[in-house]
């Protein structure tokens, strides 16, 4: 499963494919996943992201599942949430994104191609596994909960869409003794955490790998 089309969560699949060979491996795939985006920031020229190839992807052995809908891995033992409702108001997505839609730019906030992966733990739990959170981690928390019918969450863990997981936002949905082990896009201190590195992002990354470029 592919959490969404950013460059930085698809460009290791160049090196996976490599090591695998042909193997013709399912990836599961939202239909906005090839969205071309950039970014709008203040101050500079907007800054396209890489866009992976279908053509691509499916060269190297790839077999694309293409849904919005949630389904499962590994024999019904992990559940992929599909595209996440946003529900709370106060998770913006990525409001520096634009996408190309036809023949125009236009903001694309919300990154709907956003999933995360939901394991439950017996006598535990749920353990939901983000990859950037661009859906929101109290969006992804609410969608898994309706889906799998479990109130109980022990574990977050993944990237907070840029934001800081503080307490005062994911209290009310998740109690203390929840586990969260933040990652990629989680911000530090300030509401700008996002924007800066996603830019530092962009500057440093010296190579895209061939697994990116036009559909």
């Amino acid at each position: 499963m592919c959490s969404h089309g950013h460059f930085d969560h698809t460009t290791g699949l160049d090196g996976l494919a490599k090591y695998l060979g042909r193997a013709n491996l399912p990836v599961i795939i939202h239909p906005e996943f090839w969205n071309r985006r950039r970014l709008v920031l203040r101050g500079i020229e907007p800054l396209e992201m890489p866009t992976t190839s279908r053509a691509a992807l499916e060269g190297v052995g790839f077999a694309i599942v293409e849904d919005r809908q949630p389904s499962f891995l590994l024999d019904g033992c992990a559940l992929v949430t599909g595209e996440v409702p946003r529900v709370t108001g106060y998770e913006p997505g990525f409001p520096l994104q634009e996408a190309w839609r036809t023949d125009h730019w236009e903001p694309d906030p919300l990154v709907l191609d956003d999933q995360a992966i939901v394991l439950n733990v017996r006598n535990e739990g749920l353990v939901v596994i983000t990859g950037c959170g661009h859906a929101g981690v109290v969006n992804i928390v609410r969608c898994a909960r309706a889906l799998t019918g479990e109130d109980r969450v022990c574990a977050i863990v993944g990237g907070g869409g840029g934001k800081r997981l503080s307490r005062l936002r994911i209290g009310p949905e998740v109690p203390d003794h929840t586990r969260i082990a933040p990652g990629s896009m989680t911000g530090g201190t300030g509401d700008d955490d996002h924007g800066t590195m996603t830019v530092w992002h962009l500057r440093h990354v010296r190579r895209v790998a061939t697994i990116s470029g036009s559909s």
